[in-house]
C-alpha cells in the first residue's frame, strides 16, 4: 500500500484491514433518554432500535447510534459526530423547523443560517442535542 507509515507502538507491518469490513458504531452520552429518544427521534427522524436500561439504539442511516445513559454527560468542546447531507441548506432549514437551531463557531464565518463555507468547497453546520453534546451536517463539495 502507498503512503503507509509502519506506526513502530503498534509493531504492525501489514496493511490488513482488521475492522475495515465491519461497520462504525456512533456513540454519544444522555442524561435525559427522554428527551433524546424526542430529539433524535422527531427532530432528526432516526428510527428506535431499541431502547434498553443503560442505552438508546437508533438508526442513523445505516450507522448504529449508542446514546448510553449516563448520570451526567460532560460534552466535548468538538463534534462527537455528524452526517453527510445532500443539500445543507434545505437539511439545516428542516432541522430549524423542527427546534433545532445551528450554532456559530468561534473563528468562523457562517451565512445567515449558521452554515460556514470551508475553503476546500465543503459546507458545515454545527448544532447540539439536549446534553449539549455537538453534532454536525456537512454537505461535501463535488460528492
Amino acid at each position: 500500500m502507498s503512503g503507509f507509515t509502519q506506526v513502530a507502538s503498534y509493531g504492525r507491518v501489514d496493511t490488513g484491514g482488521l475492522l475495515s469490513a465491519s461497520p462504525v458504531i456512533a456513540r454519544a452520552m444522555t442524561a435525559q433518554p427522554a428527551r433524546a429518544r424526542a430529539f433524535y427521534g422527531y427532530a432528526l427522524g432516526l428510527a428506535v432500535m431499541a431502547e434498553t436500561p443503560t442505552a438508546l439504539l437508533f438508526d442513523a442511516g445505516g450507522t448504529r447510534l449508542v446514546l448510553e445513559k449516563v448520570a451526567q454527560v460532560a460534552p466535548a468542546a468538538h463534534a462527537c459526530f455528524g452526517w453527510a447531507v445532500a443539500d445543507i441548506l434545505a437539511t439545516v432549514r428542516g432541522l430549524a423547523a423542527r427546534g433545532v437551531p445551528t450554532e456559530r463557531q468561534a473563528g468562523r464565518m457562517h451565512d445567515a443560517d449558521g452554515i460556514w463555507f470551508a475553503p476546500t468547497g465543503e459546507k458545515t453546520a454545527w448544532f447540539r442535542d439536549p446534553d449539549g453534546n455537538l453534532l454536525t451536517v456537512t454537505e461535501f463539495a463535488g460528492v
